[in-house]
């Protein structure tokens, strides 16, 4: 992934607008006391992250397009390459998709800031 596209920022967690500065006051997912603290600003170029009130409801329809993705390539993974149980799946898929929920939540709203605002290179405060 090269710096200046929108796979950069929304992997790496970062402002869409200058791509240096962090989307998330804490680097680890899983610190779970503080999963959906974010900036308000980002600390580099001051781009507000929460347009406007409400904003980040629309991640909820990214997170969810991801769950779904995800749940129908473990289907088919999981039923094209072995026999099990429809039960068995339904274990394995809920677990797999709680475990991955902080990172999901995290993605999604990156995701959703990269739709709005573009990289604009050379940008600071």
């Amino acid at each position: 992934m090269k710096k200046g596209t929108k796979l950069y920022a929304v992997f790496k967690l970062k402002c869409p607008r200058c791509q240096n500065g962090d989307l998330f006051k804490y680097k680890n997912s899983y610190r779970f006391k503080d999963i959906t603290t974010m900036y308000d600003k980002c600390p580099e170029c001051g781009l507000k992250y929460e347009q406007e009130p409400g904003f980040f409801y629309g991640a909820m329809y990214v997170s969810y397009a991801l769950t779904v993705g995800l749940w129908v390539t473990l289907a088919i993974a999981i039923f094209t390459f072995y026999n099990m149980s429809p039960w068995l799946f339904l274990g394995i898929g809920v677990t797999a998709l709680f475990l991955l929920l902080p990172v999901i939540y995290r993605i999604s709203r990156a995701i959703w800031l990269n739709i709005f605002v573009n990289y604009k290179p050379g940008i600071s405060e």
